[in-house]
């Protein structure tokens, strides 16, 4: 859409969600790698709209996902601070004019960079994880469609496609495809070991979802919440709030998380290099989508090619760095 369509659009939206009447022009806001997020003032008040990337929501499963992500976090916020969507005529997803939406009331705050996060808020964060993975979500009747086969990417299939295309990541991709399989490999028999005593969780409680407010964090951006080993999710969360932002891991923010998650009585039991070798998942799936981007076969437009474009390159070299991480990762969990 271009940019009066989509004020025309979000004006009609706000009509029909009964927000108000939209009294100025919507401001687009950084939003992350996904979708497309507007700031609009109406008459009523002001509301953050995310437009769901169009590409995404033509998979069968997605409206589900969606909904069923942001009733988690209705949930949850009753024990948490969570930032759901509005329910609006009975759900939290919005379908408008074939496009599918999710409002919020405005939040004030921000996000904290990693170079100002601290022992504190680590340990903060920790303590929250904590909560969520000793909930009580039973009253929603979301069932874990986890298969125990976990697939292994055909990653050579993407590369027939860079090469048919002459992408400018196939160079590094080839270099790197034999590392890619070794880490699927890794990832699915985890998958298979960990299966179960999931809990459901955010799977995405990392810094750049967190708004800091003025009496303290609240989670935003529950898209990814679904069922998860809670020993992978802590793991896979302390990292994130432990990052020094130079590919570093500050030892004393890693275990201040993992101080915070214990309050609430959670045994840290497993084998972790299960959990460990679980971690390259993500980090997978996220380059499997992104060569999908690049490559046109799940795209909408040339600024969303360009982005898969740029996250093959900087998911890869996260790959890298967490396998040469995880030496150091096992020392600490294991001592």
């Amino acid at each position: 859409m271009t940019n009066r369509e989509m004020k025309d659009t979000l004006k009609k939206l706000c009509l029909h969600c009964r927000l108000g009447e939209m009294n100025e022009a919507p401001a687009s806001v950084s939003g992350g790698l996904l979708h497309k997020i507007f700031a609009v003032r109406t008459t009523k008040g002001k509301y953050a709209i995310k437009l769901l990337n169009p590409e995404i929501m033509k998979r069968t499963d997605a409206p589900g996902n969606y909904r069923n992500s942001e009733i988690i976090a209705s949930s949850l916020g009753r024990k948490v601070p969570a930032l759901s969507a509005k329910e609006i005529d009975g759900s939290h997803l919005q379908k408008f004019q074939n496009h599918y939406y999710l409002v919020y009331g405005w939040l004030e705050g921000k996000t904290k960079p990693l170079s100002e996060l601290d022992f504190n808020d680590s340990e903060t964060i920790g303590e929250l994880l904590g909560e969520i993975h000793t909930a009580d979500l039973t009253e929603l009747n979301i069932t874990d469609s986890h298969s125990h086969s976990s697939r292994v990417i055909d990653w050579d299939f993407y590369l027939r496609k860079g090469i048919e295309n002459n992408s400018t990541w196939l160079s590094l991709y080839s270099t790197t495809i034999e590392s890619l399989y070794k880490w699927s490999k890794s990832a699915a028999e985890a998958a298979e070991q960990l299966s179960d005593g999931r809990v459901i969780s955010h799977r995405d409680f990392d810094p750049k979802n967190v708004r800091w407010t003025k009496t303290g964090p609240v989670i935003i951006d529950w898209e990814s919440a679904g069922f998860i080993h809670p020993m992978q999710d802590l793991l896979e969360t302390a990292l994130y709030w432990s990052e020094d932002g130079e590919d570093g891991i500050q030892k004393e923010r890693f275990f201040a998380f993992i101080s915070g998650y214990q309050k609430h009585g959670k045994e840290l039991s497993s084998n972790w290099k299960t959990v460990l070798d679980a971690g390259f998942s993500a980090k997978l799936d996220w380059l499997e989508y992104n060569l999908k981007r690049s490559l046109w076969i799940e795209c909408g437009d040339n600024e969303e090619q360009q982005l898969g474009t740029e996250q093959i390159c900087e998911t890869i070299d996260a790959l890298r760095k967490y396998e040469e991480k995880i030496p150091l990762l096992s020392g600490w969990l294991t001592d």
